[in-house]
């Protein structure tokens, strides 16, 4: 049915499809080095896609196993994919693995229910919440890490597994009131379910085998997963029996305390139940901590490289803040740094790509689609796509974001997506751009940094876009 409508791609393999071809493209890249150049992005994250876009076109179909998987890279399509006007265009069921990550919560669940969670996570990233109770225990987490980094002046340290720190920490303060050695064992655990979704990534299994037989990776996920599950039970209970006790002051301002609010909720349209509470916490966790986690690595990696552009933002952070923390006012007016931010996720988008599903057959642009068509937007692809963004696409230019979002490209569509779009776009952007724009106002107001020379470039699509040998950089304290 494609083939007739001009989309063509690599030829369907038995039971496996096209994996075995991907997964052998990944590995051969992983095994050679790449120069320090954001132009190889693509066929080093995604190898797949380059070559296949290259035979095929810009869009192109190829199997995941026995599931026909459509490449969309055209900014007017994908506008409509994800405005999903007459729910044409849904969220795909997760993964096995992936929704024992995150269970049932805002990212995965559809209709009433979402409605719902939408409505709760809204308020509690309301730009008000914020300012009062977020933005004072992000500062305080940069200020944990800063003081560790008293140690190294002058010597190299590893920032990816540093800003793994830095996020957990805020992610631990402002959603649970608690720190991040007191959450540990929650991220440790996460961190295993991660690995364990990572490895299974391109495996295709035959439907129904796991009530037969366990693999050791469905006997490890199950037990995480209960383990995961205690451990929330565990500090709700904690934190109800503080609120019994008077010491919060109710359930409290922070993420729990919104959770726990609607879960007493009198009016039964606003209940949320204990299963979903745990679903959101462990969305919270996993999508707060990883997203910001990648895109702070990779635009200090870039501010490492661009001194040119670590001076302006710097000294537009001087002359905003001096050396006292910042503000939420400050914050808004924080433009070269955002446009240095922007650029970052423009180039190495924590999220590689972003799927939906075909329900029943629908008009997509000029293609009719049949059910159960699984649509993959890459955003590397559409991120640097020259005929949208100049055919200096691949280069770090943060001038392009002088006047907007809005006005960086040739196009006025769908073309910059870090967060998705439409409806179902991402509701912690306000949360992970703020806490971006305080670490790195933090970071520049206290040392200068450059590249160190046993950085080697190595990025990878794991959960989020990650360096596979960490970066590192050189500290000068001011």
């Amino acid at each position: 049915m494609m083939r007739t409508q001009g989309i063509k791609g690599p030829s369907y393999k038995f039971i496996h499809g096209n994996t075995k071809e991907i997964i052998n493209m990944r590995k051969s890249v992983k095994s050679t080095l790449t120069e320090l150049s954001h132009h190889e992005l693509l066929p080093r994250v995604q190898p797949h896609i380059h070559a296949w876009i290259k035979l095929y076109g810009m869009n192109f179909l190829y199997w995941h196993g026995p599931q026909a998987q459509l490449i969309v890279t055209e900014p007017d399509m994908i506008k409509e994919i994800f405005s999903n006007k007459d729910g044409a265009f849904p969220k795909k069921e997760l993964p096995v693995y992936m929704k024992k990550l995150l269970g049932d919560g805002i990212v995965a669940t559809k209709g009433e229910k979402w409605l719902k969670l939408r409505k709760l996570s809204n308020h509690a990233f309301h730009a008000e919440c914020l300012k009062v109770s977020m933005i004072p225990a992000m500062i305080a987490s940069v200020e944990v890490i800063l003081e560790r980094w008293r140690q190294h002046d002058g010597k190299e340290i590893e920032v990816y597994q540093e800003f793994k720190i830095l996020t957990s920490e805020i992610i631990s303060r402002t959603a649970f009131g608690s720190s991040y050695l007191e959450g540990q064992h929650i991220f440790d655990m996460l961190a295993r379910m991660g690995d364990i979704i990572i490895r299974n990534s391109y495996k295709i299994t035959i439907p129904g085998i796991g009530n037969i037989v366990k693999l050791s990776d469905d006997i490890e996920s199950e037990k995480l997963e209960q383990e995961i599950r205690n451990s929330f039970i565990n500090m709700i209970m904690k934190r109800e029996k503080a609120a019994m006790e008077g010491k919060w002051g109710g359930f409290g301002s922070d993420f729990l305390g919104s959770l726990l609010l609607a879960h007493h909720d009198t009016d039964k349209a606003k209940i949320i139940s204990v299963e979903d509470m745990i679903d959101e916490c462990k969305t919270f966790y996993v999508a707060g901590q990883e997203t910001t986690r990648s895109s702070l690595t990779w635009t200090v990696l870039l501010l490492a490289i661009h001194t040119d552009w670590q001076d302006k933002a710097r000294r537009e952070v001087l002359e905003l803040f001096g050396l006292q923390n910042p503000s939420p006012e400050g914050i808004a007016k924080l433009k070269t740094v955002s446009m240095i931010i922007n650029e970052s996720l423009r180039l190495y988008c924590p999220a590689v790509q972003i799927p939906r599903i075909v329900h029943k057959e629908v008009r997509l642009g000029k293609l009719i689609l049949p059910a159960n068509t699984e649509i993959i937007v890459p955003l590397l692809v559409v991120h640097q796509n020259p005929e949208i963004w100049g055919e200096d696409a691949h280069l770090f230019k943060p001038e392009r974001f002088a006047d907007g979002i809005a006005k960086a490209t040739n196009s006025n569509t769908a073309a910059f997506l870090p967060f998705g779009l439409g409806p179902r776009s991402c509701v912690g952007l306000n949360f992970s751009v703020t806490e971006t724009k305080i670490a790195l106002a933090m970071i520049l107001q206290h040392y200068r940094f450059t590249l160190s020379p046993t950085y080697v470039h190595s990025p990878v699509h794991l959960i989020t876009m990650s360096p596979r040998h960490g970066v590192q950089i050189m500290l000068e304290a001011l």
